[in-house]
């Protein structure tokens, strides 16, 4: 190709790049993929809202889960995708939400300033970002086996990190420990965000299994799990005390450090067993 860079042809979150690589000290020209990362714009009833830095693919997930995750709305009935213009400036995607939801988004606007992987950054007041959503519900009990499963599946489900080496990635797994759901991104909560998105377009009920998420577990990635019916959220990384305590309160589920070989279970600890009825140790 003439070009020095381009989007991947099967994927879309990946671009070339020419790069100097060096070896065992020699020195040559190659190409490499990197992982996009562009500006996506968001607005509600078209009043400017948020600026992320996120991977441009799985925009419709995004908007959605976006909307669902940040207490924007409280349903996927409250929020109509109005359109998504991707443009060389970035993405803006607009969202059309009830009347009675802008005193929400008037109390929380955002400036127009995202990061990559921060969720938070921009946020006008600190009242807006601390939002403990309600308790979650009941939802199912998970044993050791299906997480280290779900573990196990969700290496071999994120091609985009498997080509660039620069994403985070956000799956959800069946009781069963069965991942049926891959998201990935740049941002760590735009991969949840995306989740959650993906999870409303195919009806997945999210009492019925649990989220699996390759980063530290922060306080936003607890908040968006919680806010969107989540009631067990695993990472491979450690959780902040912050997220712990979000945790405890709308007893959602937390898990940190998850291994092949272990875990830590940081709160609600009732949703998992040991593993399943029957099977030998």
């Amino acid at each position: 190709m003439g070009k020095t860079e381009h989007q991947h042809e099967h994927l879309p979150g990946a671009a070339e790049k020419h790069v100097l690589r060096r070896r065992h000290g020699r020195a040559t020209e190659a190409r490499d993929m990197v992982a996009a990362e562009v500006p996506v714009a968001f607005a509600c009833n078209g009043e400017p809202f948020a600026v992320m830095m996120a991977t441009p693919d799985d925009l419709e997930d995004f908007a959605l889960g976006f909307a669902l995750a940040e207490g924007i709305v409280a349903s996927a009935d409250e929020v109509v995708i109005e359109s998504i213009e991707t443009s060389l400036e970035g993405v803006a995607i607009a969202l059309a939400t009830p009347p009675e939801r802008a005193a929400v988004l008037d109390a929380r606007r955002r400036s127009l300033e995202g990061r990559s992987g921060c969720g938070i950054c921009g946020m006008a007041q600190v009242e807006a970002v601390l939002r403990p959503p309600p308790p979650v519900a009941t939802g199912t009990t998970v044993t050791t086996d299906a997480l280290d499963r779900a573990l196990r599946e969700l290496q071999d489900r994120q091609p985009l990190n498997a080509l660039t080496g620069a994403t985070h990635a956000a799956g959800w797994a069946d009781s069963d420990g069965r991942i049926t759901l891959v998201r990935e991104d740049v941002g760590r909560h735009n991969a949840l965000d995306k989740l959650v998105g993906a999870m409303l377009r195919a009806g997945v009920d999210p009492q019925a299994g649990f989220a699996v998420v390759t980063s530290r577990a922060s306080y936003e990635m607890v908040m968006k799990a919680a806010q969107a019916g989540i009631t067990v959220l695993v990472a491979i990384s450690a959780p902040t005390a912050l997220a712990i305590a979000l945790a405890e309160s709308s007893t959602l589920t937390l898990v940190g450090f998850a291994r092949e070989y272990g875990h830590v279970v940081y709160t609600h600890p009732g949703r998992l067993r040991d593993r399943a009825p029957g099977v030998a140790a």
